[in-house]
């Protein structure tokens, strides 16, 4: 395939600035052959309007249309070729399986979307009609329905180069809400967003979607103007803390200030209870290391903290663990970057007085060493903000309570989480109940005797938690809830049929289900 490295605008390429750079190779750190021009500001502007051109065009279109285009970009998605899998593994460090698997998940969340779209229950219909003879007052007619808010910025994650990146689920569950969608490429992986655009350009061209409802830009800096464009309605990110918080500190900054979906930072506790431990410790123990080190720890939901009731069995467990933990290769983690901050974090835990370290070597050359560590439990009660922090990459940290009494106050101390994980017979689920309630308040996802590295794309699925896991914990980034961020309610009040959209009509044309005057009906 034959990359060009200029931006997407409005249907067209340009490549105004002057200013080139280059995708790196993730195993060695040299630059790949590939120049990709950094947008100039005109050109971010150009993007942002081109996309709020598209707006009301693309909003207008049926659902049944945007669903053909969503299956068109997951059957371009699925037709990319042996190089585009070979130039992804290069970028990433990833290997050719996990490639083909995340681009299955992003083109069947594609499809997914679609699926919504012609079910229909998106639009959340509610009709309730006029009461002529109501006292003291009539009420009138009115009906509410959700439209796309308009024009999306979304931001690639470095983690995930197709499933959450240019084609990925902040940009599906957005063109699916009826909004185009201004991407920044992530710097990481700019070959793989190139291949991916064009086969999103391509799907939009067969099924003649209007020019603008998908933009592409490169560039480190550009994000700033990007959010504080008028045009720009609602922001999707997955990455770090500093970078969400800065972006939504933007976006609330605005003269309008507009939403921003920022899912950030996660240690995902695992709670290991007494008599789980007991039956199955050493099971326990290897499969948690395998969720620990899977994918070099480059996963949200990696289990960053591991906490159990002080006794015999939970001794021998951080034994075992501590052991496996110690025999685990280095891997190159996704680029330089990641590498550095993962050294950092590691640094820090070992510079703490209250941290012990159980097992890995020192951190030399350009791959990362598991680590494991156990820290006391007065340190999370404290709400020492060490750790809070997020070590992206494969380490984890074990915390030993007292008792029960000693893990509610950790858990106590725990913020926002993306998952919290229950490992435990049933025995145990009928002494720890209470704790439930508790995970609840602090996690989107509440997992028993499973590992939180697996996210399934669903209706049910939950993405999200209570900052700092999320910026919004009213919504999810995996799953058709997503489409909820990128959507409003509108009114219509005594509106004649004719003019109302297709989903409020009185012989309901799409044959949805509606909540027609407190009952749900076809």
């Amino acid at each position: 395939m034959q990359l060009s490295g200029q931006n997407y605008i409005g249907g067209g390429r340009s490549a105004a600035g002057n200013v080139l750079i280059q995708s790196i190779d993730a195993s060695t750190g040299e630059k790949l052959p590939y120049n990709f021009y950094q947008a100039t500001p005109v050109e971010v502007a150009a993007a942002a309007t081109a996309a709020q051109v598209a707006y009301p065009l693309y909003r207008s279109l049926s659902a049944s249309r945007r669903a053909e285009f969503l299956d068109a970009i997951a059957d371009e998605l699925d037709a990319l070729g042996d190089d585009f899998i070979a130039h992804v593994c290069l970028e990433t460090a990833l290997p050719t399986g996990r490639i083909q698997g995340e681009r299955a998940r992003t083109s069947g969340q594609m499809r997914l979307f679609a699926s919504v779209l012609r079910r229909g229950d998106f639009y959340a219909a509610r009709i309730d009609h006029a009461q002529d003879q109501r006292k003291p007052l009539p009420r009138p007619d009115i009906r509410q329905y959700r439209i796309g808010l308009g024009p999306v910025a979304v931001f690639g994650a470095s983690n995930f180069p197709l499933a959450f990146s240019t084609a990925g689920g902040d940009t599906a569950s957005a063109l699916a809400a009826g909004c185009p969608v201004v991407f920044k490429a992530h710097s990481g992986h700019m070959v793989t967003s190139e291949h991916v655009a064009d086969a999103i350009i391509r799907a939009a061209d067969s099924t003649a979607m209007p020019a603008g409802v998908f933009n592409m830009i490169y560039g480190s800096g550009v994000g700033e103007a990007l959010i504080k464009h008028p045009a720009i309605q609602a922001v999707g990110f997955t990455g770090s803390l500093t970078g969400g918080r800065a972006l939504y500190d933007m976006a609330a900054a605005r003269p309008q200030p507009i939403p921003v979906f920022a899912e950030m930072s996660s240690i995902n506790p695992m709670l290991l209870l007494p008599e789980a431990i007991k039956i199955r410790g050493a099971q326990i123990a290897t499969e948690l290391t395998a969720s620990v080190v899977l994918g070099a720890g480059q996963f949200c939901t990696s289990p960053g903290m591991v906490i159990g009731i002080r006794s015999p069995e939970f001794s021998a467990f951080v034994q075992r663990f501590s052991e496996l933990m110690a025999d685990q290769p280095a891997q190159t983690m996704l680029n330089p970057s990641g590498l550095n901050s993962y050294c950092r974090g590691v640094e820090s835990l070992l510079a703490n007085s209250g941290i012990s370290h159980l097992a890995g070597g020192v951190q030399t050359g350009n791959q990362a060493l598991p680590q494991l560590f156990k820290a006391d439990a007065t340190l999370l009660i404290d709400g020492d903000p060490l750790l809070q922090e997020e070590v992206f990459g494969p380490a984890t940290l074990v915390i030993e309570v007292a008792d029960k009494a000693q893990l509610i106050e950790a858990l106590q101390g725990l913020q926002g989480q993306l998952t919290a994980t229950l490992i435990a017979e049933p025995t145990d689920l009928d002494a720890y109940a209470d704790l439930l309630p508790l995970l609840e308040q602090k996690a989107g996802r509440v997992i028993l005797n499973g590992y939180p590295t697996g996210v399934e794309v669903c209706d049910a699925m939950v993405h999200g938690g209570p900052w700092p896991a999320t910026s919004d914990a009213r919504g999810t980034s995996v799953g058709t809830l997503a489409i909820d961020r990128f959507l409003r309610p509108v009114c219509y009040q005594n509106y004649p049929d004719t003019l109302l959209p297709d989903a409020l009509k009185e012989n309901n044309p799409l044959g949805l289900m509606r909540l027609v005057d407190g009952v749900s009906t076809r």
